[in-house]
């Protein structure tokens, strides 16, 4: 079975002695329990693993696996074991009681290393910044890349573009039928009602759900708030939206490019662009008209520059750098990535005409950027996409 570099990079942190709990996050379907699953198959010290439900998981449940774990520990000759946790979420103040575990087995020397993993729009915003600062490491469970989906199901370009990368829809690739309920019931759903609309204050859920199916066709585009509002019933207002926009960005689903601009105040009031985490959510969207989105060049177009977006926002949270966009009147360039004092203004070539203008206008603009065009001869969009080194340093 193929492992990702996750299951490295988790294999690695437990092998040390405890000092850090470690939290695998990453939207739904995206390969977080296998993971879990393949680190223990590695493992060589006692381990406990446990996954969480709705109907049996509670603060004592938690707090009966820890002690399992800890008897473990005891008992085992190097004094140490592993704690395996999955989904932690569904587990009503979750970190509170894992706090008072950790600060427990740290102020009694218990060498018990643990793993917790969940949805990341719950852990970023409840839990981790209120009662777990300094407590933890995050491991980021992300959207597949191009070359781990050629490695593991032999996927190629058209295939990425059309089935992105949620592993457990590549069985589905050859049954359209079944590939698109998977996408919709197993994935934009339940990401929707329960990593979203379960879990935070939202005052109309059907807006939210609205908002996706309205907003991942445009992908890749500019829509102004104003438009949006006129194309959602009950929208309410701006604020709504924008703050809707974010909890689905929290999930991995669809998230609102800001323009770039070194103002900060003016990158929140400008009509952003939408950007997918995945070409499929993209895809998965049009329904039945998915074959048009390979033939006809504008919305392909459109597809591949998803494609390179959803790599950059990957990217962006692993290689710690900021996204964005910018147009100045006709003035257009796909994607503008910041990273302190240095910025790469990104142009796609999807095989459709289109004017390189706007990146002469923006380097004129801001001489220390640095352009990079993804679809040219020295920068080939199968091997940007499949690429594995940092973005600062390709643009180099």
């Amino acid at each position: 079975m193929y492992e990702r570099f996750i299951v490295n990079t988790l294999r690695v942190r437990v092998g040390e002695k405890r000092h850090h709990i470690q939290m695998l996050i990453g939207p739904r379907q995206t390969g977080k329990t296998t993971a879990l699953r393949q680190l223990l198959s590695h493992v060589e010290i006692p381990a406990h693993s446990a996954a969480t439900s709705i109907d049996t998981s509670s603060r004592d449940w938690l707090r009966a696996q820890w002690h399992v774990a800890r008897t473990m520990a005891a008992a085992s000759p190097e004094k140490c074991a592993l704690l395996v946790i999955d989904e932690i979420q569904l587990i009503d103040q979750w970190s509170a009681v894992v706090k008072e575990l950790w600060d427990e087995d740290a102020w009694n020397d218990v060498d018990l290393r643990v793993v917790l993993s969940g949805s990341s729009s719950l852990l970023l915003q409840h839990g981790l910044a209120e009662s777990l600062t300094g407590r933890f490491e995050l491991i980021r469970c992300p959207h597949w890349s191009l070359s781990e989906c050629e490695a593991a199901f032999g996927y190629g370009l058209d295939d990425y573009l059309m089935y992105g990368g949620y592993p457990g829809s590549a069985q589905f690739k050859d049954d359209d039928a079944r590939w698109l309920d998977y996408m919709v019931d197993s994935v934009i759903e339940p990401s929707i009602s329960k990593d979203v609309i379960a879990l935070e204050s939202i005052h109309k859920p059907a807006l939210m759900r609205r908002l996706f199916y309205f907003g991942a066709p445009y992908s890749a585009q500019e829509l102004s708030y104003r438009k949006m509002l006129g194309q959602l019933d009950d929208a309410g207002n701006t604020t709504t939206i924008a703050h809707y926009l974010d909890l689905l960005g929290d999930a991995g689903l669809l998230c609102a490019l800001s323009k770039y601009d070194p103002k900060l105040l003016r990158k929140r009031t400008s009509s952003p662009r939408l950007l997918v985490y995945d070409p499929s959510l993209m895809t998965a969207t049009y329904g039945a008209y998915r074959p048009f989105l390979i033939t006809d060049p504008e919305r392909k177009g459109h597809l591949v520059e998803t494609a390179v977006g959803a790599n950059l926002l990957r990217r962006a949270k692993q290689e710690h750098f900021e996204l964005f966009w910018w147009r100045d009147g006709n003035d257009e360039v796909d994607f503008v990535a910041s990273q302190g004092d240095e910025v790469i203004a990104i142009e796609v070539k999807s095989g459709r005409v289109k004017s390189t203008r706007g990146l002469t206008a923006f380097i004129n603009r801001y001489p220390t950027a640095r352009p990079l065009i993804i679809g040219s001869h020295d920068h080939l969009l199968e091997d940007f996409l499949a690429s594995d080194k940092p973005l600062f340093e390709l643009a180099r």
